[in-house]
């Protein structure tokens, strides 16, 4: 089996695209990040569903994205609540953490020159985050240039590839397709601002999102959310 490094938060697209690199016959190494979240439970959920999903390793590194601030992810900046789609769309959101894909990229990157592993995984998504600009195809494909360019790796010929399976498809898509594979997505946490015991609020994008999407695919959400929060 080929390995590949996957990135892992803990979320529903993540676990998605997990269950996706094992499908496709990989050796999975998932890889989360303790990155001064304010919602840490979501490590919890990746390493539930890291066991469940069979990865053959699964690590965590910390770093502190939280000394920079300027999301609210990481700083004391209120979560957009209540909103339509066309406002997460209309702009960059509050939410967007100033260069983390980049950052994860890198480090998935180093890992993989490690392993001898070609490829990575990420759950990035261009139609329902497409106000993100570090979840764009343009994107991914430029970090891919970049990579095959920076690493000794590359230079010696190896042809390393950027998966990003999700990045087109809409959220009810991805729920289908990670229902077909078996994915328990009641071990996921989404919502950017759950509680400490992980029960999501059902107002934030990430939540609203979510609701919308297992509701087109037919299905019902098994998360957890708070008490009189749309469901």
């Amino acid at each position: 089996m080929k390995p590949a490094v996957v990135l892992l938060s803990g979320g529903l697209d993540s676990a998605t695209v997990l269950a996706i690199a094992k499908a496709e016959g990989y050796e999975t190494h998932a890889l989360s990040f303790r990155y001064g979240q304010r919602h840490g439970v979501e490590l919890e959920a990746a390493r539930r569903v890291a066991g469940a999903l069979g990865a053959a390793d699964h690590r965590e590194v910390t770093i502190d994205l939280a000394q920079f601030g300027g999301s609210a992810l990481t700083a004391d900046i209120p979560v957009p609540t209540h909103r339509s789609a066309e406002e997460m769309t209309g702009e960059i959101p509050a939410t967007y953490v100033p260069a983390r894909n980049t950052v994860f990229l890198a480090l998935a990157l180093a890992w993989a020159e490690v392993l001898e592993a070609s490829d990575i995984f990420i759950g990035v998504n261009a139609i329902d985050y497409s106000g993100y600009p570090d979840c764009r195809p343009e994107y991914i494909a430029a970090f891919e240039r970049m990579a095959r360019l920076a690493t000794r790796a590359g230079v010696e010929g190896a042809q390393l590839s950027i998966h990003a399976p999700l990045i087109a498809l809409g959220k009810d898509q991805i729920i289908r397709r990670g229902l077909a594979l078996g994915v328990d997505y009641g071990l996921t946490v989404s919502c950017y601002q759950p509680d400490l015991d992980g029960v999501a609020c059902g107002i934030c994008d990430a939540c609203m999102i979510r609701l919308k999407g297992f509701a087109v695919a037919g299905a019902t959400d098994p998360a957890r959310y708070r008490a009189g929060a749309r469901q």
